[in-house]
């Protein structure tokens, strides 16, 4: 495990010397020092990156070129799988299985992105019709610049993919600024990218806490474009400082994704989906469908399944054969989603099942699935994100009540809905104000479709083609064609 920031090619101790503690949120146990980067080291990274995009060769390498970089650093990912889907499961505590499709993610999130890069080569420019036959005109995209990403601790190293993969094949330089929660797989990108001899400069990986590390990255004058995924408070800081220098700004924020039961649905895949929707990754996802709603026929019956199969979870440190359900990242977090467990039982909701620590489990932040009804539609837990195992369930009566429902929430990144008839269906997914809807399933994300949220959910998309376009900027090239003079001031 790395204990040194990546800069400009080299490892490189803290400025002021400051670590970390990395802690197995199974265990409670300190398991690494990471090192805490502060603005001094944000500076040096940023101005690497800075000198790396405007004197380097990376923004000048064909699509192809910078392809094969991409390529071997999945490939080296690839060959680490394990060895790095171990240690996201040190840090985050997900259970092994998960970690390793996170894995998997990532190694497709480069090859991906390697792909789009070389179709950069394919179709370097559009040519555009004009109004006047003197002139021809064509556009063209460049590489945006300098960018400064911070990711979370949810999906450590595919969050952070989802940004360095489309940034470098777009041929921008980066400085990446990892969760301080989770920063073991994000500094070992840096040891892909020196096996790999990606050039000084083109990423940057400078570990440390918001305050110290992530504001002097959002401020700093010589960063082009800032890419953040977080909470929506942490998002409006973001872009506060982006404007104070007018930069490009991408966010992806939370939500309190709604996923809408028909009662022609089947119980048994219905309660499948609505399980997969907030308990994986132990409900730590931006895009949860944790407000069920399930229309008042079979509204009984499938809080019932939910209940029983809820209590089948199996519930321990992630590294243990057969677990489903790890422990939650962190004390702080931990505490948050038993404080609103706890709001929402003053509040007047039913906790159905779950709530509590499991019996046996006295150590670590572990906390039961949590299946919460009779909750009014003001209520904290059926508005506010709260990024753990806990779904609201509640019931509607027909497809303008569920609808409506849905939609009234300041978040809109994600829904679902479920139903046999495929036209229903389809006209929900129209009529649900979100940037992601699934149809008959929930949560299942990729590479190549688009991904991010209406309303507060956040600015721009990440993953496909939409990815890759938040790092490029398009230029007009316009060409006066003709011999003869234009002729406004000077007469001929």
């Amino acid at each position: 495990m790395q204990d040194r920031l990546y800069i400009d090619g080299e490892w490189v101790r803290p400025e002021k010397g400051g670590t970390l503690d990395v802690v197995d949120p199974a265990t409670e146990a300190v398991i690494h020092k990471a090192p805490a980067g502060t603005s001094g080291d944000i500076d040096k990274a940023v101005k690497a990156a800075r000198y790396a995009f405007d004197s380097g060769p990376w923004p000048h390498f064909t699509g192809t070129e910078r392809a094969a970089y991409l390529r071997a650093m999945a490939d080296k990912i690839a060959e680490k799988r394990e060895f790095l889907a171990r240690l996201e499961v040190a840090d985050n505590g997900k259970p092994l299985p998960e970690a390793l499709w996170d894995i998997d993610d990532v190694v497709n999130c480069f090859n991906y992105y390697a792909g789009l890069a070389e179709e950069l080569d394919r179709n370097p420019e559009e040519t555009i019709p004009l109004s006047e036959p003197r002139f021809s005109s064509r556009v063209v995209r460049e590489p945006l610049g300098v960018v400064g990403a911070i990711t979370p601790w949810n999906y450590p190293l595919l969050m952070a993919a989802w940004k360095v993969a489309p940034a470098l094949a777009a041929g921008c330089t980066m400085v990446l600024k990892p969760s301080e929660l989770t920063p073991l797989t994000a500094l070992e990108l840096g040891v892909i990218a020196e096996e790999v001899e990606l050039p000084a400069g083109v990423l940057n990986i400078v570990t440390g806490t918001g305050p110290q590390a992530g504001e002097p990255l959002t401020e700093h004058p010589l960063v082009d474009k800032l890419a953040f995924t977080g909470s929506v408070s942490t998002g409006r800081k973001v872009m506060m400082a982006g404007a104070q220098d007018i930069k490009n700004v991408s966010l992806e924020l939370g939500g309190k994704s709604p996923f809408v039961i028909f009662a022609d649905s089947d119980i048994d895949k219905a309660v499948e989906w609505i399980m997969f929707g907030i308990f994986w990754n132990q409900g730590q996802v931006c895009s949860a469908t944790s407000r069920v709603l399930v229309q008042a026929s079979i509204y009984d019956a499938v809080v019932s399944r939910l209940c029983d199969e809820a209590a089948k979870i199996r519930i321990g440190n992630g590294m243990d054969e057969g677990t489903l359900l790890g422990p939650i990242v962190s004390r702080g977090q931990y505490d948050k989603i038993v404080s609103a467990i706890e709001r929402a039982r003053i509040d007047g909701a039913t906790i159905a099942f779950g709530g509590r620590r499991p019996a046996g489990l006295d150590r670590g932040y572990f906390i039961e699935p949590t299946v919460l009804t009779d909750i009014s539609e003001d209520s904290y837990v059926w508005k506010e994100e709260i990024f753990g195992p806990v779904v609201c369930v509640k019931p509607f009566k027909d497809e303008d009540d569920a609808i409506r429902m849905a939609n009234d929430s300041r978040f809109g990144l994600a829904a679902a809905v479920m139903s046999k008839d495929v036209m229903r269906a389809e006209r929900v997914a129209e009529a649900l104000r979100a940037g992601i809807v699934w149809v008959n399933c929930s949560q299942p994300t990729f590479a190549e479709a688009p991904w991010g949220g209406y309303k507060q959910s956040g600015i721009g998309r990440e993953l496909g083609r939409w990815g890759l376009a938040n790092y490029l900027e398009t230029k007009q090239i316009t060409r006066f064609n003709s011999d003869e003079p234009w002729g406004w001031y000077i007469k001929g």
